[in-house]
């Protein structure tokens, strides 16, 4: 599976009824476009609205504990993170969010009910 699809499987498990009721807050869950292949004018328009490389994927903005949301970097089973996205993540822990690379979907599932059910172990 590439990371685009393993996003769309979280994004569809966040859209499911039954995962609605549990967690209403999943109706904030979205994604940061900030990746991808664009020809050089479009590529141009969106860095002057404000595309920065290594934005994490997936963001929810509900505050659980001491963080104020949670910012999520989707990776396939055997991605890697860029210079760029551990800078992202650095700089956003340091702001009080909770960041993690998830990998695959599965992964990225388990973390958001752990962060919503505030199971982490520093929440």
């Amino acid at each position: 599976m590439t990371e685009a699809q393993h996003q769309s499987n979280v994004i569809k498990w966040s859209q499911q009824l039954i995962i609605r009721k549990k967690y209403p807050e999943l109706k904030l869950l979205f994604h940061i476009p900030n990746g991808g292949r664009r020809d050089p004018i479009e590529a141009r328009h969106l860095k002057q609205q404000g595309v920065k490389r290594g934005v994490p994927d997936l963001f929810l903005p509900v505050a659980k504990g001491k963080y104020h949301g949670l910012f999520i970097e989707m990776k396939t089973e055997t991605g890697r993170t860029s210079e760029y996205q551990d800078w992202w993540l650095s700089e956003l822990k340091n702001e009080s969010y909770y960041c993690r690379v998830c990998y695959g979907w599965k992964n990225a599932i388990e973390l958001i009910e752990e962060y919503l059910n505030e199971k982490l172990s520093d929440v």
